[in-house]
């Protein structure tokens, strides 16, 4: 089959196509037929060698979130799963293929209704989302800002949030992802590449300042926007797009009775397929729309994961094994 394997870390130009063998389920496992893999961030950073978790054993071939058909289980897993379209993680390598492992208890059947590679964006954002959603316990025309609202959480925040009736800022980097953001439920938009970043959020909110903030860039940006919340507000930290971590001043947090919702400990792994399951379940009921803003074939890999890095990109980024890069 044709993979991309990473043999060396540094720059995109380290993800190389290659002809490797078929992986061949053993127990437990089930063989996904990849129709789209999900690119994210992180797969970023690690190939770089700066990812969060440390340095992984090389060669590998990245890639944590497929969607597909199962062609093959393993001896101790039921054949009627064989034909099966599902999405599933696949314990962190091992995506960027035509073929990939996956455990049997991992894999989530698509919902008629939903297209697989919508399914497949909402694999690893829906579930964040979600959670992020669930644990912020938005109230009617709170004012709520989302950073990197043009993203793959990101967008899905911003749809959540304006359901829950808030009064959503979307933020991002450059005027070009304003009319998606607005178009998702956003009431306003502010550039937070300008200096100016914060005058435009303090007239998006009528200078009352924030209720809540969903903070996945971290950096400057997520110190600034700290600041920019009421006296009571909150912050839900969950990323650091920019490389840097969001500065909390402890004191300060207390003296304007700031909370911290942070995502303190990962949820289990029936908490994570519920999640995904209710993703899925919303979106193929209509309430919640993934944006998927590039596809690329597999071969072109480097490109997606330059794309990233760039900042160019908006919503999720597939790869497409088959190398038909529909958009």
């Amino acid at each position: 089959m044709r993979a991309v394997v990473m043999e060396e870390f540094g720059g995109p130009e380290t993800l190389r196509i290659r002809q490797v063998e078929d992986p061949v389920p053993g127990p437990g496992q089930v063989l996904v037929a990849v129709a789209y893999a999900s690119v994210t961030f992180v797969e970023t950073q690690v190939r770089s060698g700066n990812g969060p978790f440390g340095r992984p054993a090389l060669p590998r071939v990245p890639g944590n979130g497929v969607g597909g058909r199962i062609v093959a289980v393993g001896p101790d897993v039921d054949p009627v799963l064989v034909g099966t379209v599902v999405v599933t993680t696949t314990g962190g390598e091992g995506g960027y293929a035509e073929l990939a492992l996956a455990r049997a208890q991992d894999v989530v059947p698509v919902p008629a209704g939903l297209e697989l590679k919508d399914a497949v964006a909402l694999l690893a954002d829906g579930r964040t989302a979600l959670l992020l959603h669930r644990q912020a316990e938005i109230r009617p025309s709170e004012r709520v800002l989302v950073e990197a609202a043009g993203g793959g959480v990101g967008s899905l925040l911003v749809q959540l949030a304006a359901s829950a009736g808030a009064h959503v800022i979307g933020a991002a980097r450059g005027v070009g992802k304003a009319e998606l953001v607005t178009s998702l439920g956003a009431s306003a938009y502010v550039d937070y590449s300008r200096d100016d970043w914060l005058e435009q959020l303090a007239e998006a909110t009528g200078g009352a300042g924030l209720d809540l903030a969903y903070d996945g860039v971290g950096g400057r940006i997520g110190t600034e926007a700290i600041g920019a919340l009421r006296d009571g507000g909150r912050v839900s930290i969950y990323g650091m797009a920019s490389g840097a971590d969001t500065v909390l001043d402890e004191d300060e947090l207390r003296a304007r009775s700031i909370g911290v919702i942070g995502l303190t400990s990962a949820p289990s792994p029936a908490q994570t397929r519920a999640l995904i399951v209710d993703a899925l379940n919303l979106a193929a009921d209509g309430a919640l729309r993934p944006v998927i803003g590039q596809t690329f074939p597999l071969e072109a890999a480097a490109a997606a994961h330059q794309a990233i890095e760039s900042r160019t990109t908006t919503g999720k980024t597939l790869l497409i094994p088959a190398g038909d890069a529909r958009g």
